[in-house]
């Protein structure tokens, strides 16, 4: 699989194996156990988790009101990334603060992830690379 360009498949695929291992307790890579950590957080994608044929096939369309728990789990895992690296730099105080003030985690990723889904849609509807700058803006507005 390549890491920088994944399918769809592969993309799903990744995140089921890694579910199964999660549930049976098998050896996680350390992707994959990031991957759980968050896939525990979100019970309501444990069903489609559990069913890689199903999970390759299902449209996930925002017209009809469904969210993709498979891109809602791929920036879990981008923001989780960014947090560790510390970029662009700045953001992991950010994240720290936020979560303290949220008192989760996972509440204060998910007001990151918002800016972050807004610096992309205005990128690819530029044209242009995501202005990093500007999402450190709405991350200390947050």
């Amino acid at each position: 699989m390549n890491l920088f360009n994944p399918t769809k498949d592969q993309v799903r695929e990744f995140f089921c194996t890694a579910w199964q291992k999660q549930v049976a307790n098998g050896i996680l890579t350390p992707l994959e156990s990031i991957a759980a950590r968050w896939m525990v957080e979100h019970p309501e994608y444990h069903d489609v988790l559990n069913q890689l044929e199903l999970a390759k096939e299902k449209d996930f369309s925002v017209e009809n009101g469904q969210t993709n728990p498979f891109l809602h789990l791929s920036m879990h895992l981008s923001m989780t990334e960014m947090v560790q690296v510390d970029q662009p730099k700045g953001i992991n105080a950010i994240s720290k603060e936020l979560t303290l003030k949220l008192d989760s985690e996972h509440a204060a990723q998910h007001q990151m992830m918002e800016c972050l889904g807004q610096i992309l849609w205005e990128s690819q509807r530029n044209g242009t690379e995501p202005n990093m700058q500007e999402y450190l803006l709405l991350l200390q507005r947050l």
